[in-house]
């Protein structure tokens, strides 16, 4: 995306900041209404799927991140520049499972969560006692 182009140089420091600073806003809005269009209701809820009477519904959490600048440089130099840039991401969390007319949501769980991490608490807390003991001994 570029700056705007204006016509004429404005006439003071403070035309240029206001320049700049609307410019700014104007990038800022494009990069939002880009990036905002993507994330609607169909990401978070994407399309429902029927087979055998049930229908599942996925469910997502997006975020949408965006960021934009614009600078001017130096007393009469026509120096302007400007950037910008967004993210979106969607994490996909569960499904709604609608049968016999009763919806019901199922988590997605995550493996680490549910048993890399009970297992890594559970050594820890064995060896603990074991470490403690020996740090006393060679106190």
């Amino acid at each position: 995306m570029t700056v705007p182009e204006h016509e004429s140089a404005p006439a003071s420091a403070t035309d240029a900041q206001l320049t700049a600073a609307h410019a700014s806003v104007t990038l800022l809005d494009r990069l939002a209404e880009k990036l905002g269009g993507r994330a609607s209701v169909t990401a978070v809820y994407g399309e429902p799927v029927t087979v055998g009477g049930v229908t599942v519904i996925p469910v997502a959490k997006v975020a949408v991140g965006i960021g934009a600048g614009v600078g001017r440089f130096g007393r009469g130099a026509r120096g302007e520049g400007g950037a910008g840039g967004g993210e979106a991401e969607a994490k996909p969390l569960g499904y709604i499972e609608i049968r016999d007319s009763r919806a019901t949501y199922r988590a997605i769980r995550d493996p680490w969560t549910d048993v890399i991490v009970p297992v890594v608490v559970l050594i820890a807390g064995s060896s603990l006692p074991k470490i403690v003991r020996e740090l006393r001994r060679r106190a």
